[in-house]
């Protein structure tokens, strides 16, 4: 039985790999609106289950791992910028405090759905209006929650991550060994494996 992953990040599929684990990608495409009224945790949760079920429905032979991650601040979620200036509000929101960083993972089978949130703790340094229009300009922003990345240039905003690093990356591998355990899914590659640690922003020069 053969996994696949429901995404198009390369974040996600680069710490899969580096894990040891083989798998196929097949992005879904659903609908990623908020519900009125609804919680964060409950958001990540929702949106990669929707994901899991729709590649599954298309796969149902096979394993589907998905991931829906959000930046929260203030109780509000921070989404992918819809321009610059977007990015901008972002990360002067971001700048000298800590937020939080929700990842829902589910894993479909045939035998079944497992799922979890993982959370993490990340604190930016203060960061000046020039700093802000520098990696706004480098167009990085531009695709990720909250407007950052934090394994490429803004690693060198991080003070402090508590919790999972590659849950901030968009993939909790903890989280995803524990899952895919339990649908029965192993690491392909067990040297890979075996050599894998969780990263670290201060293992990375931030570009």
């Amino acid at each position: 039985m053969s996994l696949i992953l429901a995404s198009a990040s390369p974040r996600r599929r680069d710490l899969l790999r580096e894990a040891g684990y083989g798998f196929d990608v097949d992005p879904a495409h659903v609908d990623e609106s908020e519900a009125a009224g609804e919680a964060p945790r409950a958001y990540v949760l929702r949106v990669a289950a929707l994901k899991a079920r729709a590649v599954a429905a298309r796969h149902p032979a096979h394993t589907v791992l998905a991931a829906d991650t959000t930046v929260v601040v203030d109780a509000v979620m921070l989404a992918k910028p819809v321009d610059d200036d977007d990015a901008r509000r972002m990360l002067r929101l971001l700048s000298g405090r800590a937020h939080v960083v929700l990842t829902g993972v589910v894993v479909r089978a045939a035998g079944g759905e497992w799922s979890e949130v993982a959370e993490s703790r990340v604190r930016f340094r203060p960061l000046t209006p020039d700093e802000i229009d520098w990696y706004v300009a480098t167009g990085e922003p531009h695709d990720k929650a909250g407007a950052y990345a934090v394994q490429g240039l803004a690693a060198r905003f991080v003070d402090a991550v508590d919790g999972s690093y590659s849950n901030v990356v968009g993939l909790p591998m903890g989280a995803v060994g524990g899952l895919l355990a339990a649908a029965g899914v192993l690491p392909e590659d067990a040297a890979r494996a075996a050599a894998w640690r969780e990263p670290s922003p201060f293992d990375r020069t931030g570009g």
